[in-house]
C-alpha cells in the first residue's frame, strides 16, 4: 500500500555536482578546501575546549561530520563541524548529564534530524521568527563570550559552572588569581585576529609595495597566524601560561576507534529536552547557513530536506568516534565561497587537511595557550551577534521587541530550549492578537438590501482568536429584521470555531425569527461549511453567490440560485 505522506527522496548534492563535473573545478576545491581546512583548525580545537570537551574532540567532528555533511548534503559549498552556537549547549548538557550522555543525546538528535529531512520538514525552520533566532543568536554570543573570561585573565577555576548567574560571582571570586601573562597572550591573539588584513577586503587593482604585501598576507588565515605567533612568542619566552599540553595532556595522532556510549534506558528518558535541543539548534543553523551560502554564489540553491538528513547521518555517526554536535558554520562555509569553491568537493577535501594537519602536527598543539584560543573565540563571539539589531529595535513594533529581547534574556539567564519555546509563545500570542485586530465586522456600504435584510461584511480570518466579533453580531440586529446577510468575498479563511460561532449565531437569530444568509463565500471557506454539514442546516438556497441574488417572498427571507 502506498504510504498516506510523500517522503523525501535521498539524494546527495554531491552526485549532481559530479555529474559534469572538471579538471577546473576539482582545482577550485582544492585550493577552497586547503584554505577552510587551515582555517577550521585553530576554530575546531577551540569550540571543543570551551564546551567543556578535549581539544581533540573538535577535531574528530569537523573531519567526520565534516565530511559526512559535504558528502550526503544538499547544499553546494556548505561546511559543516562543530560551531560556536553548540558551545553553550554542550557545556551545560556535559555539566548536568556527563560526556556519555552528551554522545547518546547528539546521536538520537541525529536521528531526529533525518527524520526531520525524510518528512519534508526541512521548510518548516523557516517559519521560525526572525526575532527569535536573533534574540538566541546573540545570548549564546554573550555566554561565549563569558565563558572565555576565565582563560583570558588565566583565572585558577576547575570547573566554571554553566549557570550564568553562578559563573559571574565564580568568575568575581577567583579575581586574585589573575594572571597578566595569559591576559597578554589573549589580548595579542585577538588583536591579530581583528587587525589582520581579509581576502575579501582588498581591492582588485594593486596600488604599491605595502599593498601587494597585504593581498599576500590576507591569504593566510588572522585565526591560524594568531594561533602560531602567540603559540611561538609563548613557548619562546617561557611564559607562565595554561596549554592545550598542561590541561589535557596532548592530542592524538590518529582517529579514535568505533566505540558505543554507555547506554542506560533509565538515563536515556531524561535525555529528551537535551536531544531536541540540539536537533533544534542544529536545523536553525545549517538551514540559515545554507541560506546564506546560496546568496553569495549563484551555484543551485540548498535542498533544505537533503541537508537535515546529511546533518543527521553526520550527528548520528559522529558520537562513536568521540565527536560533538556539528551543523552548519557560517564563517568557515563564507571563507569556502570566497576561496572559490564549485562543488562539495571542496567541504570533503576540509576535512582530509583536517586529518593531515592532526597526523603530522598533533604534537605541536601541546604548547598552544589556552589564552591565544580564548582571544580567538571572543573574535567568534563578537561576529556571531548582530549587536546592530538592538540599536534598531526602536523601529519596530512593540511584539518584535519583547519576543527578541525576551529571547536573549532567556538564552543567557536560563538556556535556549526556555527561550525558543517562550519566544515562539510569544510570537504565536502576539500573532493571533494581531489576526484577531485585523478581522472586522462590518455594516456594508449599501445598508439595507431590502426593507428587512442587514447586511454585514466580513474581513480577514475568522478563526478562534476573532470569534468574539461575530459572537457580538446579534446585538448590532433590529428588532423588525426579517434576514441577516454575511457578505463574505473578502473572508479568506475559516477555522472550525469561526464555523461553530457561525452556527451559534444562526441558531440565536432563527430563535428571533431571523434567516442567516451567506453570499459570495470563498472557496475554503464554503469547502469547511458543506464538509461540516452546516450547508444542509442553513439550507442550501441560504448560500448565495453575490447580494443580487438574495429574494425576498412572502415568507422568510432567503436566496436563490437566480
Amino acid at each position: 500500500m502506498p504510504l498516506p505522506i510523500s517522503l523525501h527522496r535521498f539524494r546527495p548534492r554531491l552526485v549532481d555536482a559530479l555529474a559534469g563535473y572538471r579538471r577546473s573545478h576539482f582545482f577550485a576545491d582544492l585550493g577552497a578546501g586547503l584554505t577552510v581546512g587551515i582555517v577550521a583548525l585553530p576554530l575546531a580545537m577551540a569550540f571543543a575546549i570551551a564546551a567543556g570537551v578535549k581539544p581533540e574532540q573538535g577535531l574528530f567532528t569537523a573531519i567526520i561530520a565534516g565530511f559526512l555533511i559535504s558528502a550526503l548534503g544538499g547544499s553546494s559549498v556548505q561546511i559543516g563541524g562543530p560551531a560556536g552556537a553548540f558551545i553553550v549547549i554542550v557545556y551545560g548538557i556535559v555539566e548536568r548529564y556527563g560526556l556519555a550522555n552528551l554522545l547518546i543525546a547528539t546521536s538520537l538528535a541525529g536521528v531526529l534530524l533525518f527524520v526531520m529531512g525524510l518528512l519534508k520538514l526541512g521548510a518548516l525552520v523557516r517559519y521560525i521568527p526572525v526575532s527569535i533566532v536573533i534574540g538566541f543568536t546573540n545570548g549564546i554570543a554573550v555566554l561565549i563570550g563569558l565563558s572565555q573570561v576565565k582563560d583570558l585573565l588565566g583565572l585558577a577555576i576547575p570547573k566554571l559552572p554553566a549557570d550564568f548567574f553562578t559563573q559571574i560571582g565564580t568568575l568575581a571570586r577567583h579575581l586574585d588569581t589573575f594572571n597578566p601573562w595569559a591576559l597578554a597572550v589573549g589580548g595579542a591573539s585577538l588583536a591579530i585576529v581583528v587587525l589582520w588584513p581579509k581576502t575579501y577586503a582588498m581591492p582588485m587593482a594593486p596600488v604599491g609595495v605595502m599593498q601587494k604585501l597585504r593581498r599576500h598576507a590576507a591569504q593566510l588565515p588572522g585565526t591560524v597566524v594568531a594561533l602560531a605567533a602567540t603559540t611561538l612568542a609563548a613557548h619562546l619566552l617561557s611564559l607562565p601560561v595554561e596549554t592545550i599540553g598542561t590541561r589535557f595532556g596532548g592530542i592524538p595522532q590518529s582517529l579514535p576507534a568505533f566505540a558505543l556510549p554507555a547506554f542506560e534506558w533509565a538515563t536515556v528518558k531524561q535525555l529528551v529536552i537535551p536531544t531536541v535541543t540540539i536537533a533544534l539548534l542544529g536545523a536553525i543553523e545549517s538551514l540559515l547557513c545554507a541560506r546564506v551560502a546560496d546568496n553569495l554564489t549563484a551555484l543551485p540553491r540548498h535542498d533544505p530536506n537533503q541537508e537535515l538528513m546529511a546533518q543527521g547521518a553526520a550527528n548520528f555517526v559522529a558520537p562513536f568516534f568521540g565527536g560533538i554536535p556539528a551543523t552548519g558554520t557560517i564563517a568557515r562555509t563564507v571563507t569556502n565561497v570566497r576561496a572559490g569553491a564549485a562543488s562539495p568537493v571542496a567541504g570533503i577535501i576540509h576535512s582530509v587537511t583536517l586529518l593531515a594537519i592532526m597526523l603530522a602536527a598533533a604534537p605541536l598543539a601541546l604548547h598552544v595557550p589556552l589564552a591565544a584560543l580564548a582571544g580567538i573565540l571572543l573574535f567568534v563571539a563578537w561576529n556571531m551577534g548582530e549587536w546592530r539589531e538592538f540599536a534598531r529595535l526602536r523601529r519596530f513594533l512593540l511584539p518584535y521587541r519583547v519576543v527578541l529581547l525576551g529571547t536573549f534574556v532567556l538564552t543567557v539567564v536560563f538556556d535556549l530550549t526556555v527561550a525558543v519555546e517562550m519566544g515562539l509563545l510569544a510570537a504565536c500570542a502576539f500573532f493571533i492578537y494581531r489576526m484577531s485586530d485585523l478581522f472586522r465586522v462590518s455594516p456594508h456600504a449599501s445598508g439595507e438590501l431590502q426593507p428587512g435584510v442587514q447586511v454585514f461584511e466580513l474581513f480577514g480570518a475568522l478563526f478562534f482568536g476573532a470569534v468574539g466579533k461575530v459572537e457580538a453580531l446579534p446585538s448590532q440586529v433590529p428588532e423588525g429584521t426579517r434576514a441577516v446577510v454575511l457578505e463574505m468575498h473578502r473572508l479568506i479563511s475559516l477555522d472550525t470555531s469561526g464555523l461553530d460561532a457561525l452556527e451559534q449565531l444562526h441558531r440565536v437569530l432563527e430563535r428571533r425569527g431571523i434567516a442567516l444568509v451567506l453570499a459570495n463565500v470563498n472557496e475554503q471557506p464554503l469547502g469547511l461549511v458543506r464538509r461540516s454539514g452546516f450547508e444542509a442546516i442553513l439550507g442550501a438556497q441560504n448560500i448565495v453567490p453575490t447580494l443580487a441574488h438574495v429574494r425576498l417572498d412572502d415568507g422568510p427571507p432567503s436566496g436563490s440560485a437566480g
